[in-house]
């Protein structure tokens, strides 16, 4: 079983309640003392951190939209409004939206207190970094995480250090770096101010360990998790430690164990919308159903994490379920799904390679490694310094201490005598208070009277104001709804113009084609059958001695043989007579997706054997493309399309995907263009399969067989051209 390295979710719930945390301590200790003008503004940011750390994230989810639509707001306001929505997607695995809203809050973060724009700018880093790692993007969540380093060490901001050295950590065992990774979550159990903190160092060092297959270290380091996971009720801790235990037991051949423990983790997860600890949990399921041969089990399960993973763009969670679908397959000798697993995975691999710029990465991590190293020096030199003053001072403590002990002596004297003065005058002071109780209590009476009066006149106000602007409220979302609604029906009315525009292009296309058998028939028509019944005349009358007239028809016959023959060249497509087929359809698809904005996707294998196909099939298997291209066109509004042109054993395999609306296979009702693809198919003796349901897409699988070559033989026009030679040259 290959265990999931590094826990790249952690950061998910180590960084939530820091983060939020020290966006309160900002806004309490610098910007209301400094700003006081601002003090209503920053207790609505308060409040809304207030809800999302005691679990009401929803409801801090739309005050923060209606903070950012209410648009008179400062710019310190929308940064922490956008860094909270960040923190609310990311938590949902939602990685566009969590990596949108922290770009947004890092541009409104233009305060002139350098310190509270570096805090931000930390924590917005760090943000980065978990969403970069979620897509498994780790070179990239590196590069943030060393960022987040520099700026937090340039201020002294101790815990955003902390948080960003914990989440290189995680980087580093991700990338097989255990021994760097150790030295780092190790540091980190030295900051004893966030248990957050702590509890993602246990779990992490519990995976290292269990990587290295020191089986009792890890356990020890789970259980550590666990009780702290315990008493702070935290969830997403207690799957990740139900992971961990798991994939030991794994490790250790223990399978029904780690089962209990991984369908366990699911539940929580699930439960509480942890989208990607979710995926995990599937895996790990699917991987202990292959260990026990379950394989249609583990297939089941992977295919469940893998429509999650697409859903929220989980490039690495991609990549690793499709390698494990393509073993499930090679066991069960489905060599073909297992091919296309290979290429799936490999192009999502290639991906996250292009994706991540190691040149700038690398130049900060030697940046990190050098400040790090300069700052143990002046470390070892203070203490030099330290130890000296130490030794020094030694002898004036000895003498200092006798001294102390003296005064000691003198002092108790002294607090013995104030102890008898200060018992006198409490006496005298808890006679005057029963007095003042007294007072006060006959006071206390007059101003409760006096307040249930202003409640009464209070509410007798409120009560009609409250129906006021409940009816306000009902009247805006009217409009509101109304808004939305006119908004969808314009959108509506553009794609329909767009599609019309596609649709006459297509027209247009036909009518040439057309115009263009128009033509040919006419050719047909006047030229080649007017020669024909010209020789057929002659044929008729033909005497044998009549030497000249065999002649004429000897000449008639080449002249036909000529135009039949430059007839066919006009028939053939130019494009594939000059080019290879493959090029010429990647040119066809891509103008096709330029014009219609849909991104098509186009994987041929073998290219040499499938350009060297005979030109007949290559005509149809263009114009089979162009059909289901058209198709999607009209009616799947798609934005996406997966063509594949796979040639294995004497099978051409033409598999046509799309991410549209899809449709009903068995209530479909057949069109001309319908009819005709299957007629195309028919011909070549092929089969024609349709995988579709609404809002789910659409799969063509189209299998064509291919013959075996045969020796190429002469055209009768050839023929009978040879023997009107032979008879000139008799």
């Amino acid at each position: 079983m290959v265990i999931w390295s590094g826990r790249l979710y952690l950061l998910i719930f180590i960084f939530f309640s820091f983060g939020l945390q020290a966006q309160i301590e900002t806004k309490k200790k610098t910007f209301i003392s400094r700003n006081p003008a601002k003090i209503k503004e920053d207790k609505n940011t308060l409040a809304l951190y207030d809800l999302y750390n005691k679990g009401e994230e929803k409801k801090a989810y739309k005050k923060a939209h209606s903070i950012l639509k209410s648009g008179t707001v400062d710019n310190r306001v929308l940064a922490r409004t956008n860094l909270l929505l960040a923190y609310y997607f990311n938590k949902r695995a939602i990685i566009d939206s969590s990596i949108y809203y922290t770009h947004q809050a890092l541009k409104f973060n233009t305060t002139v207190n350098d310190s509270l724009k570096s805090r931000l700018f930390s924590l917005g880093y760090n943000l980065l970094a978990i969403n970069y790692k979620k897509r498994g993007l780790l070179n990239e969540s590196k590069k943030w995480h060393l960022k987040g380093i520099e700026a937090s060490q340039k201020y002294n901001e101790t815990n955003l250090f902390y948080t960003h050295t914990h989440g290189l950590a995680q980087t580093y065992s991700e990338l097989g770096d255990y021994d760097n990774a150790l030295k780092l979550f190790k540091q980190c159990l030295e900051y004893k101010d966030d248990n957050e903190i702590i509890l993602g160092s246990y779990i992490n060092i519990g995976d290292i360990y269990s990587k290295l297959k020191d089986y009792d270290n890890a356990n020890i380091f789970y259980k550590k998790g666990k009780v702290l996971c315990e008493k702070t009720n935290n969830n997403q801790g207690r799957v990740i430690v139900l992971l961990g235990l798991g994939e030991n037991y794994q490790l250790q051949n223990k399978s029904q164990e780690a089962l209990k423990m991984f369908q366990e983790a699911l539940a929580i997860a699930d439960k509480s919308e942890l989208n990607q600890l979710s995926i995990v949990s599937r895996s790990s399921i699917g991987d202990t159903y292959i260990s026990l041969k379950k394989y249609n089990e583990a297939k089941l399960i992977f295919s469940e994490a893998l429509q999650k993973s697409v859903h929220f763009g989980l490039l690495q969670n991609q990549s690793y379920i499709y390698d494990e679908l393509r073993k499930i397959a090679i066991q069960q000798d489905d060599y073909k799904s297992a091919y296309s697993f290979f290429e799936k995975s490999t192009h999502i691999k290639d991906s996250i390679n292009n994706l991540q710029k190691i040149k700038e990465i690398n130049e900060l991590e030697v940046k990190y490694k050098t400040a790090q190293k300069q700052k143990e020096i002046e470390t070892l030199k203070f203490e030099n310094e330290a130890r000296k003053l130490t030794l020094a001072n030694q002898e004036e403590a000895i003498q200092n201490m006798i001294l102390q002990e003296e005064i000691s002596k003198k002092n108790n004297e002294n607090t013995i005598l104030a102890f008898q003065n200060s018992s006198n005058k409490k006496r005298n002071e808890i006679a005057l208070l029963k007095k003042d109780q007294q007072l006060k209590a006959l006071e206390i009476n007059q101003q409760k009277k006096v307040r249930w009066f202003t409640v009464i006149a209070f509410l007798v106000l409120l009560i009609p104001i409250m129906g006021l602007l409940f009816q306000y409220y009902k009247r805006f979302k009217v409009q509101r709804l109304l808004n939305i609604k006119q908004a969808e029906i314009s959108s509506q009315k553009i794609d329909g113009i767009l599609k019309e525009q596609e649709l006459e292009l297509i027209k247009a296309s036909i009518r040439g084609q057309d115009k263009e058998r128009k033509r040919i028939s006419q050719e047909l028509h006047d030229s080649i059958g007017g020669n024909l019944a010209a020789i057929k005349l002659q044929v008729n009358h033909l005497n044998a001695s009549d030497f000249s007239t065999i002649q004429r028809i000897s000449l008639q016959l080449d002249e036909t043989y000529q135009q039949v023959r430059n007839l066919s060249h006009t028939l053939l497509p130019k494009k594939f007579s000059q080019n290879n087929f493959l090029e010429v359809l990647e040119s066809y698809l891509k103008n096709i997706s330029e014009a219609s904005k849909i991104k098509i996707s186009y994987i041929p294998y073998p290219k040499k054997e499938i350009n060297e196909l005979d030109e007949n099939i290559q005509v149809e298997v263009f114009k089979i493309i162009q059909e289901l291209l058209t198709n999607t066109i009209k009616h799947a509004k798609a934005s996406e399309v997966e063509i594949q042109l796979n040639y294995i054993e004497n099978i051409l395999n033409v598999m046509f995907e799309d991410n549209g609306i899809g449709f009903e296979t068995k209530n479909n009702s057949k069109g001309i263009g319908f009819i005709n693809l299957e007629n195309r198919i028919k011909k070549l003796n092929g089969s024609f399969a349709i995988d579709s349901k609404l809002k789910r897409g659409s799969i063509f699988n189209i299998e064509i067989p291919i013959a075996e070559p045969r020796p190429k033989t002469k055209i009768k026009g050839i023929d009978l051209k040879n023997q009107l030679d032979e008879l000139k040259i008799n």
